[in-house]
């Protein structure tokens, strides 16, 4: 045991049964640049192996948790993990933010706004009915108005709500008055695995017609779909604010939930919840009665886009479209899913697929925190805005529904023509165009 482990200021805390994960930093820096607040903020501070400092500090009890300094620093960060990618030496960065904040939270507290939005997703009916009142409001066009002449602060929320509706090509498909060459084969189908779609937050209260989309290519690839009731939120929201306990306590209901439908493989259309899924069994490690039962439902997690690489997927028809790909964080860092959507897309005929540059970087995001650090979101997400514009791509795709609203809502707000779609969306696009 180290010396600083030996005179732990902060025994039995999150943090400290983190520690280990501490030892693991050489402090090579290879993470600043991968870093986007580092990048835009330029505080060493604000960088990953900054905060790795302040967070032994913290341990060593050089510094206090309501040190507002401290505070500000932690709540910088976007929770991207794209340290983790940069990291040679396999620091849990992702793990050891999400200690720090539940060690802090009793100290310094949650912001109002978290609080609400927390206390929301973690009552299903509640947030149900919020997500139905959010509908109406944007089937009346006037958040699309509402973006374009209040200010930034409450025109951003609103710009968020108006991109959430289906673009016209996945109104096109929902229509689905042209039979494909999918749709219409003969061939008898290839049994797969069976699979059960996570039917998500935001996804099934503002994105259902992705969900659908997700449904119809699935079985376009032969996989069967079981249906899990009793759906909960994920978590992630809460364990990335420091709401530990919250996030356990999701994760339980969605553990019955998902134990319904075992041994189906869980589909998951959103990056974020895809990584959270796929910790179930780190965040219930050491809850005896939990543990092996999260552990079973984490290896049965797959984001979407890993289903259909292992089918194929099959090929649709043509789409002459210019697309360029932003793969979220939590899809390409923290799960480390990189070709398979890119698979997804190259199964689409027609599709010309532009580069993004710095396309490892965030959009600024981060499940709320657009909403509790608007500055700095903003900064991160106006280069990527600038590298979108760079490609004169017509769609921007993108597999995670705040990525999709946050970059949505930055392009609505610049007057760009380009519009964010979900990678599925454009498959199944694809699948039901006319050959």
């Amino acid at each position: 045991m180290t010396a600083s482990r030996a005179r732990c200021a902060l025994p039995g805390t999150p943090l400290a049964n983190a520690a280990a994960g501490l030892d693991a930093c050489v402090h090579c820096g290879f993470c600043l640049q991968a870093c986007p607040t580092y990048v835009n903020l330029e505080d060493e501070n604000d960088s990953p192996r900054g905060r790795l400092v302040l967070m032994r500090r913290l341990l060593d009890g050089d510094l206090a948790l309501d040190d507002p300094d401290v505070g500000q620093h932690m709540d910088r960060c976007l929770g991207c993990r794209a340290c983790e990618t940069a990291c040679p030496s396999g620091v849990p960065y992702g793990e050891l933010l999400e200690a720090t904040r539940a060690t802090m939270a009793p100290a310094r507290g949650t912001p109002a706004v978290a609080r609400l939005v927390l206390w929301l997703f973690a009552h299903r009916s509640l947030l149900r009915l919020a997500l139905v009142g959010a509908r109406v409001l944007r089937a009346s066009q006037l958040p699309r108005l509402l973006a374009r002449v209040l200010p930034d602060r409450l025109a951003f929320p609103c710009a968020m709500l108006a991109c959430t509706a289906p673009s016209p090509l996945a109104r096109a498909s929902m229509a689905g008055t042209a039979a494909s060459a999918i749709a219409s084969s003969s061939a008898p189908p290839t049994a797969r695995e069976s699979v059960t779609l996570l039917e998500g937050c935001v996804m099934r209260g503002l994105l259902g017609h992705v969900n659908a989309a997700t449904e119809r290519v699935l079985r376009a690839n032969d996989y069967t779909l079981v249906v899990a009731t009793e759906q909960h939120c994920c978590g992630a929201l809460h364990a990335h604010a420091g709401d530990l306990e919250g996030a356990r306590a999701l994760a339980r209901k969605n553990i019955e939930a998902f134990e319904q439908t075992s041994p189906a493989l869980i589909a998951i259309n959103s990056a974020g919840c895809g990584a959270m899924i796929k910790q179930y069994g780190h965040l219930l490690h050491d809850d005896a009665v939990w543990s092996a039962r999260a552990a079973r439902v984490s290896e049965r997690a797959r984001d979407v886009s890993e289903l259909l690489a292992v089918a194929g997927p099959r090929r649709g028809n043509a789409l002459a479209l210019r697309v360029t790909h932003d793969p979220p964080c939590h899809q390409m860092h923290a799960q480390r899913v990189v070709k398979q959507p890119l698979a997804v897309l190259n199964a689409i005929p027609g599709l010309e697929l532009v580069p993004l540059e710095d396309a490892d970087q965030c959009c600024g995001s981060a499940g709320i925190y657009n909403l509790v650090e608007p500055d700095t979101s903003d900064a991160v997400l106006a280069p990527k805005l600038e590298r979108i514009a760079e490609t004169g791509a017509s769609f921007v795709a993108t597999g995670n529904p705040g990525c999709m609203m946050q970059i949505g809502a930055g392009l609505l707000r610049s007057q760009s023509r380009a519009r964010v779609i979900h990678p599925i969306e454009l498959l199944d696009a694809s699948y039901r165009a006319p050959q």
